[in-house]
């Protein structure tokens, strides 16, 4: 059996990507879910050094679920040795990044302004990473390997985490998920575009 090649991932509460395919993109998918758990763990550290409750407990969940994602993968997968080593050095550059914001930055207030930036770019790089898939949407017109309710979900989370950064008035939560807002709105007109029917249409060319 293989592991599913779906990745959910909450950093700064946002699922915000999903793979889909089959074969050796399985692989694909698994190797995004360090990036994932990376992500939570960032984010559960700005929000621990700033004590906002709503970051802590909302990546404290994200962080869990992608662990438990990585051990049934783990389990599952013919490949453990690699999935092993990928893990292992995962574990290495969080350790590394540990030591660097903790014990080399003694002020706080530059320790969050840096973990802060680091998050954010973080976040908007996986943000910005299925363009490539997006574009072979339009190549292709089919919009079958898009989930529709993970679009959603993806557009009311990156909305709620920018309006939450507004109120707060920090630009480190905020600004990072507008892009979330126009990946999404980019994957409707996608939807709209080339609608899901249209695809059933060639179904029996395809046998």
């Amino acid at each position: 059996h293989q592991a599913q090649a779906l990745a959910p991932n909450f950093h700064s509460g946002n699922p915000a990507s999903y793979f889909c395919g089959s074969g050796s993109s399985h692989f694909a998918a698994w190797a995004a879910a360090p990036s994932l758990g990376s992500s939570n763990l960032s984010w559960l550290s700005y929000g621990c050094l700033k004590q906002d409750w709503t970051l802590i407990t909302v990546n404290t969940i994200g962080a869990a679920l992608q662990s438990l994602y990585i051990l049934v993968y783990f389990y599952f997968s013919p490949e453990k040795r690699r999935v092993l080593l990928q893990s292992t050095a995962l574990l290495g550059v969080l350790i590394l990044g540990y030591c660097y914001f903790n014990l080399l930055i003694p002020d706080v207030a530059v320790r969050l302004a840096r973990l802060g930036l680091f998050c954010s770019v973080f976040t908007i790089s996986m943000y910005l990473s299925p363009l490539a898939d997006l574009a072979k949407i339009v190549r292709t017109r089919s919009t079958r390997c898009l989930s529709f309710p993970l679009t959603v979900a993806t557009f009311l989370a990156s909305a709620s985490w920018t309006l939450y950064g507004f109120q707060l008035s920090d630009l480190y939560i905020m600004v990072p998920n507008i892009p979330g807002i126009v990946t999404s709105i980019l994957r409707f007109w996608l939807f709209w575009q080339f609608p899901l029917d249209h695809d059933k249409l060639y179904k029996p060319l395809q046998a």
